[in-house]
């Protein structure tokens, strides 16, 4: 079965399909399903520029989707590309679909002159690592991932804004 890869904006057909395949991967992920919150938050990142969205299609449906932010790599004066997030359909998995949304995603950062394309996963994530270093991906060594966290209900009492 043909899979084609497409870049799925705001006024795109698929869209509502990818909203509603993202809210699903959300759900997967421990979050509530709230279909129209998440339909108006990718609009909104996508619209701001902020991720890019390419859909997988099989037989007129959305199967699978991935994200992208492109940040600048000051070092090299050049873009560095960061695969966020990647999901397909359970039903359709282990057919190829994910395989093709990275190669998608590959090809588009080479031929844009990126020096490099990133993702995370979680350790514990075989089937997406064993995909990942198969296709070529290799582990960060002697960096650290730090995080931030705010809390909402809470402001910094020198804050002033």
């Amino acid at each position: 079965m043909t899979t084609t890869i497409v870049p799925v904006a705001p006024a795109h057909p698929a869209f509502d399909q990818v909203a509603a395949l993202f809210d699903d991967y959300r759900a997967h992920y421990g979050q509530p399903s709230t279909p129209e919150i998440t339909r108006s938050w990718l609009h909104d990142q996508i619209a701001q520029h902020r991720i890019c969205v390419a859909a997988a299609i099989r037989a007129d449906r959305v199967r699978g989707f991935i994200t992208v932010t492109v940040t600048p790599a000051s070092l090299r004066l050049g873009t560095s590309w960061s695969i966020r997030d990647l999901y397909v359909a359970p039903h359709h998995r282990r057919s190829g679909i994910a395989n093709a949304l990275l190669q998608h995603v590959i090809r588009n950062a080479r031929a844009a002159g990126a020096h490099r394309v990133s993702l995370q996963t979680e350790t514990d994530n075989i089937p997406a690592l064993t995909l990942y270093t198969e296709i070529g991906f290799q582990p960060v060594t002697g960096l650290e991932l730090l995080n931030l966290t705010f809390d909402p209900t809470h402001q910094n009492p020198g804050d002033t804004a």
